[in-house]
């Protein structure tokens, strides 16, 4: 098969991410290194990515997380701060992340083995919802969430359309839902302060099929297999 399928069977990291370890040379084959697509590789061959054999894993692994706030979302950090990874570091399987939250979000983070059924996910062609729970500075107005739900300019371009669900308003602040189905750096923060808001407070709360219900922040648990099931679907 393909280097870069075989990276994401072995669960290294989705076929994306792989094609990007490839190029950035840190994947060798046989000794030799690879900086070029679509090399063809067999079990068996010695295949390393930053020096460590990687082999083929035949137990597939399907993690909910409570992200907390404070936490990267990578398996590494250059400036040493913690990451999801650092809770996972005695299970049997290395995991990867499905997607990201950023450092000051919570909430629903996927983590798993399965290279190919990550790659599916994030993919964007098939729109995988994400629900997101946040508390923004002042009163948002019904104006001022259909212009969320229109579309508004981020990093130079539109945002798709959105679901924005007003549910509370205290004096400091509005407490909002936001449905999206894009997968940009920051969004919901980045749409926000596009009608004049700052968030204070952002949870992911849903995942496609998949709700962090009343799983504690920082706490983990496996898919069932109907969530599995469901989320196969997608």
């Amino acid at each position: 098969m393909r280097l870069q399928k075989y990276l994401a069977e072995c669960g290294v990291a989705s076929r994306r991410a792989a094609e990007k370890m490839i190029s950035d040379g840190r994947v060798s084959v046989d000794g030799q290194t690879i900086t070029e697509m679509g090399v063809q590789v067999e079990i068996g061959q010695d295949i390393r990515v930053d020096g460590k054999l990687v082999t083929p894993e035949p137990d597939k692994y399907y993690i909910m997380y409570h992200k907390p706030a404070g936490e990267v979302t990578t398996v590494s950090d250059p400036e040493g701060r913690t990451t999801v990874l650092d809770r996972f570091r005695d299970f049997p399987a290395r995991l990867y992340p499905v997607g990201r939250l950023d450092y000051d979000s919570e909430g629903l983070l996927l983590l798993t083995n399965d290279g190919a059924l990550t790659e599916q996910l994030l993919h964007p062609s098939h729109e995988v919802e994400k629900v997101y729970l946040a508390r923004v500075s002042n009163e948002l107005t019904p104006d001022e969430a259909r212009r969320l739900e229109n579309g508004v300019m981020v990093d130079g371009r539109k945002t798709a359309r959105a679901k924005v669900k007003i549910l509370g308003f205290k004096s400091l602040y509005t407490d909002i839902l936001v449905t999206i189905h894009e997968g940009r750096n920051r969004q919901v923060r980045k749409m926000v302060e596009q009608v004049g808001h700052q968030v204070v407070m952002l949870r992911r709360i849903r995942f496609g099929p998949l709700k962090l219900g009343e799983l504690p922040r920082g706490m983990w648990r496996e898919l069932t297999q109907e969530e599995l099931k469901e989320l196969r679907k997608l």
